[in-house]
């Protein structure tokens, strides 16, 4: 007994556990998800968040769920679509206190007590200069996103996040903040800089995938 003891303990040693289905499924299904809704490939966006969702609801946990749903809201937030986080609310009374900031965060109501609970890329966010440590490009294009919609994004946040969506060919993000380049620019009176911009929105427009 002793024997098979031991090499029960050293099988166990030698191998990693598996990772449960869900969780494997629902990791290739939330980059999938990102990927084309950042590009505005919406059918296929659509698909792999139904297929998402579904895989984490699977486990019961609001938790999990709710971080599903702050997904969604942070996709949206990143090409500036600032509409409220409608999924998320239903799971916020279950949902952990990491979710609950994370939810604030994206809405631009954060408080400082909660700053603790957020992931560590997104404290003491202040401008540009925090951006440019990122090295996520989508962390990058929320914490733009979170900065604008609070009013304290200046024009090299607009420009880092503009990059940024660009570098990827992320089609949707391209136009939203080519478009808050513009706005800016022609609230400035820079007639032609906004013109350049709107040429640029225009070329990125072209050969749009089907909605």
């Amino acid at each position: 007994m002793l024997l098979v003891g031991c090499a029960a303990l050293l099988a166990a040693c030698g191998n990693k556990p598996r990772q449960p289905d869900w969780l494997v499924n629902a990791d290739g299904a939330q980059e999938r998800y990102q990927r084309a809704y950042l590009s505005g490939r919406d059918r296929v966006a659509t698909a792999e968040f139904t297929r998402l969702r579904s895989e984490v609801a699977s486990t019961g946990e609001p938790g999990q769920v709710a971080r599903v749903e702050l997904t969604r809201c942070a996709m949206q937030v990143a090409t500036l679509d600032f509409q409220p986080c409608a999924g998320f609310e239903p799971l916020r009374v279950d949902a952990p206190a990491t979710e609950r900031a994370y939810a604030d965060f994206l809405a631009g109501t954060l408080q400082p007590a909660q700053a603790e609970q957020l992931a560590k890329e997104y404290r003491g966010l202040a401008g540009g200069d925090a951006l440019k440590k990122m090295d996520d490009p989508v962390s990058r294009l929320i914490a733009a996103a979170v900065l604008l919609r609070t009013g304290r994004a200046d024009p090299q946040v607009l420009q880092l996040a503009a990059d940024t969506a660009s570098e990827q060919g992320w089609r949707r993000a391209v136009l939203a903040w080519l478009g808050a380049q513009a706005m800016r620019a022609e609230q400035a009176g820079a007639t032609e800089e906004a013109q350049r911009l709107r040429r640029r929105m225009q070329l990125a427009s072209e050969d749009k995938p089907a909605l």
